[in-house]
């Protein structure tokens, strides 16, 4: 048994045995000067690649002027990022943070102060099976794994959970929870497995809020910032939320979290209700605009959904319908593919032969890459992975 790499860091992750130097594009070195495809850019966290020239000058130029201020003054980057989040989202107003678990933190805060506000003393959230909001008590409290959850508790009260695209569950519980405030929701699930909600249960949960005078809150921490081929993953339905969270991509691996909300939430907080120290910090706003004007100037949104396409497709062509293979599914450059069995030994597999990639909810192959994969990764991904994937369909079930 190797010893660790890192003996005093909390064993807190399963890690493997490498560790990674250096970037360019969409391939990454490891420290002793092995090359990888990057098929899972940090977590759907680097929408640039890595090393984008016109993203490293604006941060060295950034660093060299001001990195921190705190929020006692205005930051003027933090209404730049702010205005271009409004302006691609149709929302009013955004809150900064560092992160998906603050921005979604956040949201719960915005929910059930609206519910008192509106008289309700102990206000009510339905959150969804599969779902995976964060790792706080609360976030975890609204995450639907209770692998997640085991050893954490007393959990947070105040969740009523109901299956993703269950519309008539969703009904029931608006029939019998009076004290319901706000539906809380993935667009896509990424750690549950890459489960889209289906258009048009989105169109009657959006329908639902408000006939109920709930809060729309769609979780797009993963799925938004063009990941799916549009600015955010809800847009391909034609509806808008009320509180939209976000992080990963939206700074290109920079730490940056967002809360975007439109006129029935914006104003719910007020001074004194929530804040952050280093929320909205001109470094990280710096990097969140960078990141959209690179994104429009580049043309990811549009990459992302050709790209993803074809991705889509040459997975769906050499491993559909084998057998062992349950579903292959997803949007633009966040996609999943679903095994009958559990497949995690993929996650070494896969890097021993060059491409990162991820496996979650035991079973789901994840690829959620750079917005900037070409057609030349696209075909390196599947020369890669489907001997892999196949491999691991003909070996003795465990």
């Amino acid at each position: 048994m190797p010893a660790p790499l890192m003996p005093h860091v909390m064993p807190t992750y399963g890690r493997l045995p490498f560790a990674l130097s250096h970037g360019r594009g969409s391939r990454v070195w490891d420290t002793d000067g092995k090359e990888y495809l990057d098929a899972l850019a940090g977590i759907a966290v680097n929408t640039l690649g890595h090393a984008h020239p016109k993203l490293v000058a604006a941060l060295q130029d950034q660093i060299g002027k001001l990195i921190h201020c705190g929020n006692y003054y205005q930051v003027p980057l933090q209404e730049g990022l702010a205005t271009l989040l409004v302006e691609r989202s149709g929302l009013t107003n955004a809150f900064f943070c560092n992160s998906g678990l603050e921005a979604n933190e956040a949201a719960l805060k915005i929910a059930r102060k609206y519910g008192h506000d509106q008289g309700i003393d102990l206000p009510e959230i339905v959150v969804y099976e599969k779902a995976f909001h964060g790792r706080s008590i609360a976030t975890l409290s609204a995450t639907g794994n209770p692998k997640v959850q085991q050893g954490f508790e007393p959990l947070v009260p105040g969740f009523v959970r109901v299956p993703m695209n269950d519309l008539a569950a969703l009904q029931e519980v608006a029939r019998s929870r009076p004290k319901v405030v706000a539906v809380f929701l993935e667009t896509i699930q990424g750690e549950g497995g890459i489960n889209p909600a289906r258009n048009d249960y989105l169109q009657a949960v959006r329908k639902l809020c408000d006939d109920k005078g709930w809060l729309l809150m769609l979780d797009e921490v993963q799925c938004g910032i063009g990941r799916t081929g549009k600015w955010f993953a809800h847009q391909w339905a034609g509806i808008q939320p009320d509180v939209m969270p976000l992080a990963k991509g939206l700074g290109s691996g920079v730490p940056v979290g967002a809360v975007v909300c439109g006129p029935k939430a914006a104003h719910v907080l007020q001074p004194g209700n929530h804040g952050t120290t280093f929320g909205g910090n001109p470094l990280a706003m710096r990097a969140g605009v960078e990141t959209i004007r690179i994104m429009e100037e580049d043309g990811l949104l549009g990459n992302a959904a050709r790209i993803g396409g074809l991705l889509k497709a040459g997975l769906q062509r050499e491993l559909g319908g084998l057998p062992g293979v349950v579903d292959i599914r997803g949007e633009g450059l966040m996609l999943g593919v679903e095994l009958d069995r559990p497949c995690g030994q993929l996650l070494g597999q896969a890097a021993e032969a060059g491409l990162l990639l991820s496996v979650t909810a035991d079973k789901v192959i994840r690829l959620v890459p750079p917005l900037i994969f070409s057609e030349a990764d696209v075909a390196e991904t599947l020369r890669i992975l489907v001997p892999l994937v196949k491999q691991a369909l003909a070996a003795p079930a465990a």
